[in-house]
């Protein structure tokens, strides 16, 4: 198969699994019945990053739900490698700058954008293309390259994970919004909302330490939730992660995922991967621990998902 075409079919088998009932969970008989009642996840397939995220808000009621006037506002993109957008290491710069616009033209009186790198803060900033998508729609770009920046805060429902550092912007802001970019990872198997987590605290080397996947696990049980997960589709790495090696490991999408739900939001993310690169569930075993620590579910059927193909 020629690589155009690999990409061709790649975004045809995500459009077949973001829509279809069978893949994500059909909506539940309750469910069906509320009309007016805004979804517990949106799923997008076929627009470009920006676009797809205003229709996103537009379903889910408006980013007013989310931002009142006066807000101060955090995002936590993936930002944590020295690659260019379309190496797809890092979350679209174009879904990050259209959040904060978002967030501004809702009143917000500071959006701040940070990650706790692995590579340098400044050259992941950037060349990411972030840094300048951000500061062209009135953000403000945090590092969190420094131990200062961080506060350590108790993790009371977490297995092995009691007490973390939390970067101080996430503590002391109004509303924070997660926005990883789905891709695979040698470690965790696949980097998702919860993973994405790991950016937002300092000492990272105790996850690897004690038992990975349960850390990631216990870190989404920390009390300030994200408003929403925005999970980044649009194009992904489908080997070599979490950084890649070259525009072969990279498959466009064109998607995007968005819930309140941890679990369910790395559910329906991980079925849209599996169909470019078989990935059992059970091996990505934080996404069902964290369900048994009551962070979400992985029942999709549950919920009420809105599929849109644009």
């Amino acid at each position: 198969m020629k690589r155009r075409d690999f990409f061709k079919s790649a975004a045809v088998l995500g459009a077949a699994s973001i829509l279809s009932p069978k893949l994500l969970g059909s909506n539940s008989p309750v469910r069906k019945l509320a009309v007016h009642a805004e979804p517990d996840m949106v799923a997008i397939m076929g627009g470009e990053p920006g676009v797809m995220l205003e229709r996103a808000f537009k379903e889910l009621g408006g980013i007013g739900r989310y931002v009142k006037r006066g807000y101060k506002v955090v995002i936590k993109p993936n930002i944590g490698w020295d690659r260019t957008p379309e190496l797809a290491a890092n979350t679209n710069p174009v879904l990050v700058g259209t959040l904060v616009k978002l967030c501004k033209n809702a009143g917000a009186s500071e959006v701040l954008v940070f990650d706790h790198t692995c590579q340098d803060w400044r050259k992941c900033y950037t060349n990411s293309g972030i840094e300048k998508a951000v500061t062209d729609a009135g953000g403000k770009m945090l590092p969190g390259n420094d131990e200062a920046y961080y506060r350590e805060v108790e993790i009371p429902q977490g297995v092995n994970l009691k007490n973390a550092k939390i970067h101080q912007a996430l503590l002391d802001c109004d509303v924070w919004f997660n926005v990883p970019i789905l891709k695979h990872h040698g470690g965790a198997k696949n980097t998702i909302s919860m993973k994405n987590l790991m950016g937002i605290v300092w000492d990272r080397r105790f996850f690897h330490g004690h038992d990975l996947h349960q850390c990631i696990a216990d870190v989404a049980t920390f009390h300030k939730k994200p408003a929403l997960n925005i999970v980044d589709a649009y194009r992904i790495i489908r080997t070599n992660g979490p950084q890649g090696k070259s525009l072969s490991d990279v498959v466009m999408l064109k998607s995007l995922i968005v819930s309140p739900d941890y679990v369910a939001v790395d559910t329906a993310a991980l079925k849209l991967f599996s169909q470019v690169q078989p990935t059992d569930i059970q091996d990505v075993r934080y996404i069902g621990l964290a369900q048994k620590l009551h962070v979400g579910t992985e029942n999709l059927e549950k919920l009420n998902i809105k599929r849109v193909k644009m």
